[in-house]
Formats: structure tokens, C-alpha cells, sequence
């Protein structure tokens, strides 16, 4: 097909899409003093603002969660721009779409000095292949792109693109700036419901901007369904009341990814709510995890580490909390299942905090890796056969139980390690017991006291992006995933 008649041909199919799309997509601003929100990236004099207005667009990805306006602005920037503007969608582009867009873009460049501006939507759908295939051609100037996603960049986009790109972060709208698109909207007469005669209830109004979580898009498609689900009374008009958003919106939008940056922060919450001993926050990001559909042994394994690493020995009934969480979750699923967690959160809550044994094994395991290995000390090793005695085996071992006290004073580590301490108990909970049974290790001599290994560190998103199960949103370096 020639290609004037190809333009022809998809403009008509866009006319027909504008006229038939939803609400959302029919109500997009066309300029940027039309976009409500996102100030902090395109209000007046700032980066991206001015890079529209002067027409000179470089390479970005635009982060946000749904309905917070990357699209939107990535239509903006196709409307105000004087370069050729191409959009592809990576849930069904693939590596031979990108080679036609580039070789296009690689002549008309050449024949006509126009630049390219490639919108790739849903960028993390990508491979990292596919990604990989776009550096050439971004480095060479060949074409400008601009990604959206709703996933964290460090995540899912290769280092090597993120590098040559600059990344925006959009975030959820307020109820304020949804209900300036909502009254927008019911006003607009071409694109929007105003011939509808829709008459918005105050409550149903306050209901569906709260029930949508900032996401534009489920608000204007919510009450579009409301409006036209709705005959018309009181003369022409349609009165759209808190039921009929009710049903309409049939559940809150849920904002949660159990795959994606969210899951990893929920869980950091709840950790941290337990560690501080708030059962109100740990309540509450429980919820939102199971609400959001996490999967409940998941958080099962993870609550069985709060125990152990945030409580430990100043209350050892926590351990056995967790585990029949654990196993109640296993036998009844859900929601009876979430219960059990929700008991066994609020427990870890009000139990007594100890990491002593956590930073005790990482004290050893630190003297383990950094130390030389020096042998099994002779009178700790087993003798089984005669020449293992002739050599000293088990010579000179103190049986416990034949001592008066139980308790036998001879060395347990390796000499290049005498007087280590590892474990410290704190006096909190039934710690305050252990430290008193073991005051004998000062008795015994001047101890040295191990430096445990460093349990937090800063969230490396790269590691994240590599294997996701390295950290699970929790600060420490060995988290179980």
C-alpha cells in the first residue's frame, strides 16, 4: 500500500478509535497546561517542561503507577513535537517491529534530517534482548525514546538504557486533582458526558475518587459505566448516586504487585512495623498484602524470620507462634489461613525484642569466613577406632555430666580463637534469665568480644534486578526471599 494512502488509511481508523475509545482516552489533554498533576516534573520551568516547550525531547522513561498520566504525556510530547513520532506497544512489539521502526527512522533521518521519537508503553514487558537491541540507535542519535511503566526502572530495565536515559517518577493523583478530571469530564460536551445530563451525587463522588486510589483512567471509565448503565429520570437527567459507583467500580483498584517494587516494600513495612512492636501498622500491611494477592506462605516464611531475627531467644514461644501460622495457613488455606498470620504478627508485636542471636551467628559465621580454619581441638574430636585414640583423639574431654556442676570449662574453639563471645544476651524477656546462667564466661577469663557481621545495608537495585529473592524488601544482607 502506498504510503499517502497508509496515512489515510490510519487516520480514519483513529478517528473511529477516538470516537468509539473510553472515556479516559477520550478526555486526554492535548496540551501540557491541560495535564493536571505531576507538577514537580512538568510545572512551569521545570527539565521536562522546557524540553517540550523548546521542542528539544531526549531520551527518558516516565515511571508511575496506572492512570497517573505517562501516556498522556508521552501524547503531548507527540503533539508539540517537530519530530516524526512513533508508538509501539512491547506486549505485542517485538525484535522485527523495532528493526522496521529503526530502519525508518534511519532514512528519514538521512533523507530528510527529521528526527525519531519512539514511545515504547509497558517497556518492562521488554526482554532484556529486546532492550539491548534499542542502545545502539539511542547512542547514535538514531531515535529518541521514551519508555513507560509502572514497574521500578532498577528493576526491570536494562543498567546499560537506564544510563542513556533520563528517569521521570510519576505519582498517584490526589482526590483534589481526580475530581478536577471528574467535573471536567461531566462537563465536556464533545468528548465527555455533558449530553448525558449526568447529575453526580456528592457522595458518590467522594466514594469514587476514594474508592480509585489515584488512577484516572479507573475513575473516568467507572463513571462513564455508571452514566450510560444508568436511564435517564427527573426529566432528561441521569442521577448517579453511591450505589450505582458501587456497582460500577465493583472493588477498589487495587494497588499492589506481588512481582513488582510494592511487594518488596510491603514486606519491609510489616517487618519493620513487628521490630517496632506496632500491631496497628502490622496489621495493617498484612492486609494490604493478602488484599493485594500475596501469596499468604510467602509472608508465612517471612513472619517465621521476624521471629527469629527480631525476637529470638527473648521469647522462644514466638518461634512456635509462627511456625503453627505457618502450618495453619498450609492446612486451610485462605481466608481462614489469614487469621492465623494476623495472630501470629500481632504476637511478635508485643513479645519482647532480641537480635542477639541473629548478630551472634553473624559475629561466627564473620570469624568463619575472615579466619584461618585451625583443626577440630583434639579433645573435642570423636575416636571411634584405636589409632584415632593413639593420636589423642577425645584425649582429656570433660564429660558434663559427670561434673557437679554440669558444666565443664574446657576450650570449645579453636586456639587462634580462645575467649571469643558471640552470643550476648540482651535483658529483655527470657534473655535476662540466659544472661544470668551465663555469667560464668566472665568468671572463666577476660572475653573477647566478636564484632558481628554488618546486618543492614542500603537496597542495591541492581542485586534486586538480578535475583529478586537476594532481598525482599527487609534490610538485612541474608533475607530469605
Amino acid at each position: 500500500m502506498p504510503r499517502r494512502s497508509r496515512d489515510m488509511f490510519d487516520a480514519q481508523r483513529e478517528a473511529v478509535l477516538q470516537h468509539q475509545a473510553p472515556l479516559a482516552t477520550r478526555m486526554r489533554p492535548q496540551t501540557l497546561e491541560a495535564f493536571v498533576g505531576q507538577e514537580h516534573i512538568v510545572g512551569a520551568g521545570r527539565l521536562l517542561q522546557r524540553a517540550i516547550a523548546s521542542d528539544q525531547i531526549f531520551s527518558m522513561i516516565l515511571w508511575g503507577p496506572p492512570g497517573s498520566g505517562k501516556t498522556t504525556l508521552a501524547r503531548i510530547i507527540a503533539g508539540a513535537t517537530q519530530a516524526h513520532f512513533e508508538q509501539v506497544s512491547a506486549v505485542s512489539a517485538g525484535v522485527n517491529d523495532l528493526r522496521r521502526v529503526v530502519k525508518e527512522a534511519q532514512e528519514r533521518l538521512g533523507m530528510f534530517q527529521e528526527r525519531t521519537i519512539l514511545f515504547i508503553d509497558e517497556i518492562h514487558r521488554f526482554s532484556k534482548s529486546q532492550q539491548d537491541a534499542l542502545l545502539p540507535y539511542i547512542e547514535d542519535g538514531t531515535i529518541v525514546l521514551i519508555g513507560a511503566t509502572t514497574e521500578n526502572p532498577s528493576f526491570e530495565v536494562n543498567s546499560a538504557l537506564l544510563s542513556r536515559a533520563r528517569v521521570f517518577t510519576l505519582e498517584a493523583l490526589t482526590d483534589e486533582q481526580i475530581g478536577q478530571l471528574v467535573d471536567r469530564a461531566l462537563a465536556d460536551s464533545e468528548r465527555g458526558l455533558a449530553k448525558f445530563n449526568v447529575m453526580l451525587a456528592a457522595d458518590a463522588r467522594g466514594y469514587l475518587l476514594n474508592m480509585v486510589n489515584g488512577d484516572a483512567r479507573a475513575a473516568l471509565n467507572a463513571l462513564e459505566m455508571a452514566t450510560l448503565s444508568k436511564p435517564p429520570a427527573l426529566g432528561d437527567k441521569r442521577l448517579i448516586t453511591v450505589e450505582d459507583m458501587r456497582d460500577a467500580l465493583q472493588s477498589r483498584a487495587v494497588r499492589y504487585d506481588k512481582h513488582g517494587e510494592l511487594h518488596y516494600n510491603a514486606i519491609s513495612a510489616l517487618h519493620k512495623s513487628v521490630r517496632d512492636s506496632d500491631p496497628d501498622g502490622a496489621l495493617y500491611w498484612l492486609g494490604r498484602m493478602l488484599d493485594g494477592g500475596e501469596d499468604p506462605l510467602y509472608i508465612a516464611r517471612r513472619v517465621v524470620r521476624m521471629a527469629i531475627e527480631d525476637i529470638g531467644l527473648a521469647d522462644p514461644q514466638a518461634l512456635s507462634q509462627t511456625i503453627a501460622a505457618q502450618q495453619a495457613v498450609h492446612l486451610l488455606g485462605q481466608p481462614e489461613g489469614d487469621l492465623a498470620l494476623a495472630q501470629a504478627v500481632v504476637y511478635l508485636c508485643q513479645a519482647p525484642k532480641s537480635n542477639a542471636v541473629y548478630r551472634a551467628y553473624g559475629a561466627a559465621l564473620k570469624d568463619v569466613q575472615q579466619t584461618r580454619n585451625e583443626p577440630v581441638p583434639l579433645h573435642l574430636r570423636n575416636a571411634p577406632t584405636s589409632l584415632m585414640q593413639q593420636l589423642g583423639y577425645g584425649r582429656n574431654y570433660e564429660y558434663a555430666h559427670d561434673l557437679p556442676s554440669g558444666r565443664s570449662d574446657q576450650d570449645h574453639l579453636p586456639p587462634n580463637l580462645q575467649g571469643r563471645i558471640y552470643y550476648e544476651p540482651t535483658r529483655r524477656g527470657f534473655e535476662a534469665e540466659i544472661q544470668a546462667r551465663l555469667a560464668w564466661r566472665a568468671e572463666r577469663h577476660t572475653p573477647v568480644v566478636a564484632q558481628p557481621r554488618r546486618t543492614t545495608t542500603t537496597l542495591d537495585p541492581s542485586a534486586v534486578a538480578h535475583d529478586p529473592q537476594a532481598l525482599s524488601g527487609e534490610e538485612s544482607q541474608d533475607v530469605e526471599g
